[in-house]
């Protein structure tokens, strides 16, 4: 009985790399469970699969910034040049303030740094408890 032959290997398909964007994908935090979702570039909207919350995508461009929750220690991002952001964890409303907004100094009891706003005479600090004079 005659053995069937292998066919002779196709040749190798040269790499194409995809167009610039194809399949790109971005980031945002989920507004109901505060997961990380990922979205295809060009979506409007993301529907957690966690909590089936429907997050608005920012538009293209637009700079996003982020804080720490001052109530619950939850990591927020909101658009630069808010003013004030709510967590929809604990609802406290956090002053997000511009890196040319504030300032800092050790504190003068225990040398632990401290931030404040800018133009503030002085500062007192949340572990010590001391009120620093800012010069």
């Amino acid at each position: 009985m005659p053995v069937p032959l292998a066919p002779y290997p196709t040749p190798p398909v040269p790499f194409t790399p995809p167009a610039p964007n194809a399949g790109a994908q971005s980031q945002l935090v989920c507004s109901g469970c505060r997961n990380l979702l990922m979205y295809p570039a060009g979506a409007t909207s993301v529907c957690c699969a966690v909590c089936s919350t429907v997050t608005a995508v920012p538009a293209p461009g637009t700079e996003m910034a982020q804080l720490v929750c001052g109530g619950c220690h939850t990591l927020l991002m909101y658009i630069r040049g808010a003013t004030s952001v709510q967590c929809s964890c604990c609802h406290t409303v956090n002053l997000a303030m511009e890196a040319n907004q504030v300032a800092h100094v050790n504190c003068g009891s225990c040398r632990m740094l401290l931030m404040y706003q800018y133009g503030a005479r002085s500062v007192k600090c949340a572990v010590c408890s001391f009120v620093t004079s800012v010069g």
